[in-house]
């Protein structure tokens, strides 16, 4: 990593460990802490009961990585919770109200065809950092964090619709409501999706943000084969203004198809957004003049709804890769092991046209359509991500193009994004 930040990987007591994922890694002003499964840290194994208790265990695994390194669940900016059955919903919210009674973090909920050791819940948590990762120096070690909700937007007791930190904003997913009768809207996936990034565009309005300030999207699908008539919805927004137009300005992005969706939804979309003022009190000199810079390379597969990498700030954040061959735009040959190689080839070839290497890396999501296939790919991934980033792995019932496998990544940015000269 060049510059003086480095990427922390840490590990703690009293919470689960794995060779293969750190527990969290800091980089800059974030923390990035793996899914937690319901482990017992002392037994290794699922904790007795149901998805109250599971998600129990999955909080206090998280709030026990959290205050292993000085920090607690108030520095949660975004919380995403797996579940097998979306009726669990209704458990977890019982466990979560007990650890976050005050304060709520952006959040994403959904259920998932699969997760590991036949879980039935999976919470993960992007924690703030506010003395950054520059050793022996603080940064901004007095970084406030902001929370906002507005009328224009759906809103939840139970998440707050944005947290800006730092030089992001971590925007709550949003499913397809309409903010003043609180329903569905009526129609199929393109209104629906239509619905979910007009909320996502009175959240970002309502604190002075460009909806183009977007720097990576997450669209979640009750059906993957409904992606045609959302893609058609998502070029009304995309590029958004005057400037993203001339210059053809696409955020990163992946899909995923969710067994479940709250309020039988058939779409939600996720946001993480720039925040070029970041969050003061801060040097002006910290705040100001920060760009997107959004790349792409031959190298890896390009896409006409996505750029493969968007650097905001001190982060790199890489669209979701499939075993497509950037040559053949073709699946490669093979299982779910050799999909994941090319997948990893791919974000290798994206990261690298911006000048880091995999070692940078300091979160990957994996999902597979077969959570057997895990370990013919643990060896191919071990090998791309040397460093253990933090994990997140979920089974999911279908991927674009029929693909057994698709990884997504952020990476770390040491020099952050100045303006050009």
């Amino acid at each position: 990593m060049s510059g003086d930040n480095v990427v922390l990987a840490r590990n703690v007591e009293g919470a689960p460990a794995s060779p293969l994922h750190a527990q969290t890694v800091a980089f800059s002003h974030y923390n990035n802490l793996s899914a937690q499964l319901p482990l017992d840290p002392e037994t290794g194994e699922l904790v007795e009961g149901g998805a109250l208790e599971q998600a129990a265990q999955c909080l206090e695994n998280l709030e026990a990585v959290a205050e292993g390194i000085g920090h607690t669940l108030g520095d949660v900016a975004r919380l995403t919770v797996f579940v097998r059955d979306i009726r669990d919903l209704d458990a977890v919210d019982e466990a979560f109200r007990a650890y976050f009674p005050t304060y709520v973090p952006a959040r994403t909920n959904l259920a998932v065809a699969a997760l590991p050791l036949d879980a039935l819940v999976q919470v993960e948590a992007l924690l703030t950092n506010g003395e950054g990762t520059i050793p022996n120096e603080p940064q901004a070690g007095d970084l406030v964090k902001y929370v906002n909700n507005t009328h224009n937007a759906p809103y939840d007791a139970l998440s707050s619709q944005t947290v800006a930190f730092s030089h992001y904003n971590n925007v709550t997913a949003q499913l397809p409501l309409d903010p003043v009768s609180n329903q569905i809207v009526a129609g199929g996936a393109a209104e629906q999706a239509v619905q979910c990034l007009k909320n996502i565009k009175a959240i970002l309005a309502s604190i002075d943000v460009p909806f183009d300030d977007i720097v990576k999207v997450t669209v979640f699908l009750k059906d993957l084969s409904d992606l045609d008539a959302v893609d058609e919805a998502y070029r009304r927004f995309f590029p958004d203004s005057g400037i993203a137009r001339a210059v053809g300005y696409l955020p990163a992005r992946t899909v995923v198809e969710a067994a479940e969706l709250p309020m039988h939804a058939l779409v939600q979309i996720e946001a993480v957004v720039s925040h070029g003022d970041g969050t003061p009190p801060q040097e002006v000199e910290a705040r100001h003049g920060l760009i997107i810079e959004a790349n792409n390379t031959d190298a890896a597969p390009v896409s006409a709804l996505s750029t493969q990498s968007v650097a905001f700030s001190h982060y790199n954040n890489i669209s979701a890769q499939i075993g497509l061959d950037p040559a053949t735009g073709e699946l490669v040959a093979g299982g779910a092991a050799a999909q994941a190689e090319q997948a990893c080839r791919n974000i290798q070839a994206i990261i690298e046209n911006v000048g880091h290497t995999m070692d940078d890396a300091v979160k990957a999501n994996v999902y597979l359509r077969d959570l057997a296939d895990l370990a013919a790919i643990e060896d191919v991934y071990a090998r791309y991500f040397p460093g253990a980033p933090a994990r997140r792995v979920v089974g999911v019932s279908n991927l674009p193009m029929g693909a057994l496998v698709q990884i997504d990544a952020i990476f770390g940015n040491a020099e952050g994004t100045p303006p050009v000269a």
